[in-house]
């Protein structure tokens, strides 16, 4: 017996050295919640996940570029596309995970209907989130954009502005503070969770469930076979945290898988 339980225990620790250890970043909200349950799921396959949370959306890819993370799970294909662009990263895409539709919210109006003369609306200052706020008031008819902005339109490609609505840009993490000063803000679903408000049940609009903007796994070049990266994403595509997703967010975090 005693020779036995020497076995198992020299066959544990075998295997917790073997164990690969990661950092991955995420933005607060659902991206930190949901990683947190992979971390759950990937431990008995041997991969030990330091989930860490940033509070904006450009340090992420910048910690991940410069080696301080080994992936990141906060952004959507536009971001990282515009991001490489701007800043050079060397960074890929390895597996889609969730959709969150983008949303419009207000302490004053119930109904987009309702929204006066001269708004002020709030909306994320970078790019491709603000891009994305501005092609959301395009399709609900209250602004007409440029027709060769693509994805990361600007407040500059606004070419009809009927009701004279004002823009606010500011950074997307404090978009639902600013409800106390604009008529409405168009939030990202993890900044609206984070501050406790309900996309199905607060939003007085909100994207299509057919958005272009899926989250992605992103790493840096060269890792993306790692088998590090494989664990990674089968334990995030389980059918344990799709249950999650589904049973935590009731509709308002979609699954890609």
């Amino acid at each position: 017996m005693l020779r036995l339980t020497t076995f198992v225990s020299a066959l544990a620790l075998a295997s917790a050295a073997m164990a690969e250890d990661i950092r991955v970043g995420v933005s607060p909200g659902e991206h930190a919640e949901i990683m947190e349950e992979v971390a759950k799921i990937a431990e008995p396959m041997g991969l030990n996940i330091d989930v860490v949370e940033f509070s904006d959306y450009v340090v992420p890819n910048q910690a991940l570029n410069d080696g301080d993370l080994n992936a990141n799970s906060f952004q959507h294909r536009p971001y990282l596309e515009n991001q490489i662009k701007d800043r050079g990263f060397e960074l890929v895409e390895v597996a889609t995970t969730i959709t969150t539709p983008m949303g419009i919210y207000s302490d004053e109006i119930e109904d987009m209907a309702e929204l006066p003369e001269g708004a002020q609306v709030a909306i994320p200052n970078d790019p491709t989130n603000g891009g994305r706020a501005l092609l959301l008031l395009q399709e609900l008819g209250l602004i007409s954009l440029a027709e060769d902005t693509g994805l990361v339109p600007s407040v500059l490609d606004i070419t009809e502005n009927e009701k004279g609505l004002e823009f606010l840009e500011l950074d997307a993490a404090q978009l639902p503070r600013a409800l106390a000063d604009a008529d409405i803000a168009i939030i990202n679903t993890n900044y609206a969770l984070a501050s406790g408000l309900s996309p199905k049940d607060d939003s007085i609009a909100m994207e299509k469930a057919d958005s272009p903007y899926v989250n992605i796994i992103v790493v840096r070049e060269g890792d993306e076979d790692a088998p590090w990266v494989s664990q990674l994403v089968e334990a995030y595509q389980s059918d344990e945290v799709k249950a999650f997703i589904d049973e935590k967010y009731e509709g308002a975090v979609l699954t890609s898988w």
